[in-house]
């Protein structure tokens, strides 16, 4: 395993994880503002889990978001 070239990969492949989920969040919270889902003044719960399939592994990040 070239190590340089495996940081690389995994500094890509989170950079594109974190730019797309924040992208998803906050899609999602303006249309369930605008639809009327929510007031602006919640504590949503969030959950990511990112799954290794072929090695079986899988990890999870719990945490809550504030709106305000």
């Amino acid at each position: 395993m070239n190590d340089d070239v495996f940081n690389m990969e995994l500094r890509k492949f989170l950079k594109q994880v974190g730019v797309t989920s924040q992208r998803a969040i906050e899609q999602a919270v303006q249309k369930a503002l605008a639809d009327g889902k929510l007031t602006g003044t919640e504590v949503l719960q969030a959950k990511v889990v990112l799954t290794l399939e072929p090695l079986g592994a899988i990890h999870e990040v719990t945490d809550s978001i504030a709106l305000e």
